[in-house]
Order: C-alpha cells, then sequence, then structure tokens
C-alpha cells in the first residue's frame, strides 16, 4: 500500500511541472494576443490622427494645442501647475504581488501563473 502510495505521488509530481509549462505558455499566449489587440486599435487611432494632421485645419489645431501658437491679434495664454501637487496614479500605494493568500499562492504555483506575469 505504501509503494502504490509513493507511485502515485510521484506521478502527480511528474505531472504538475509539465501542466504548470502549459498554463504558463497558454497564459503567454493570452497575453500577447491581448497586447496584439490593443496594438492594433492603437495603430487604427494613429492612422486616423495622421489623415486629421493632412488637413489645414489639423496643422493649424496642432500648432495652437502643442505649440502654443496664435494668431496675430489673439491673446495666448499658458497655465502652469505647480510643482508640489502630484497625480492620482503617484497618489495610489502599489499592490505587491506577495499580498495574495497563501491558498491563491499555491494556486498559482499549480497552474503556472507565477511563470508569466499578467498584463
Amino acid at each position: 500500500m505504501l509503494v502504490f502510495m509513493l507511485v502515485v505521488l510521484a506521478m502527480a509530481v511528474a505531472g504538475i511541472f509539465p501542466f504548470r509549462q502549459v498554463m504558463a505558455q497558454r497564459r503567454q499566449v493570452a497575453n500577447t494576443e491581448a497586447k496584439l489587440e490593443m496594438l492594433v486599435v492603437e495603430n487604427a487611432e494613429l492612422e486616423r490622427r495622421i489623415q486629421e494632421l493632412n488637413t489645414p485645419a489639423g496643422i493649424e489645431r496642432l500648432a495652437r494645442e502643442e505649440l502654443g501658437l496664435v494668431r496675430e491679434g489673439e491673446t495666448g495664454y499658458r497655465v502652469e501647475v505647480s510643482p508640489g501637487s502630484i497625480s492620482e496614479e503617484e497618489a495610489q500605494p502599489a499592490v505587491d504581488a506577495d499580498q495574495r493568500s497563501f491558498p491563491q499562492r499555491i494556486w498559482d504555483f499549480v497552474t503556472g501563473r507565477d511563470l508569466v506575469p499578467d498584463g
């Protein structure tokens, strides 16, 4: 009986590591596909902006917004942000991966999630 239990345990341990690799590779493929989809959307937006900037109105808008240019007779204003202010992103504390519960970390190990970072 003890030998049978050891054999079953050895088979389970031997099966976990390939399973982890397969799950990690699937997660990596899913992450890569999500990045590709985001890049396709971003590329379409950039193509739209290129077409928009190839017009006289687009060039004028860009000159006004980015360079602060004004036409003769107009008054331009510039708003400066005080150096002591912080953005909302800087005020948010970063979530550490080690703050997950112990069972969650074990599950991440078994499924290979710890091999491929999210995002």
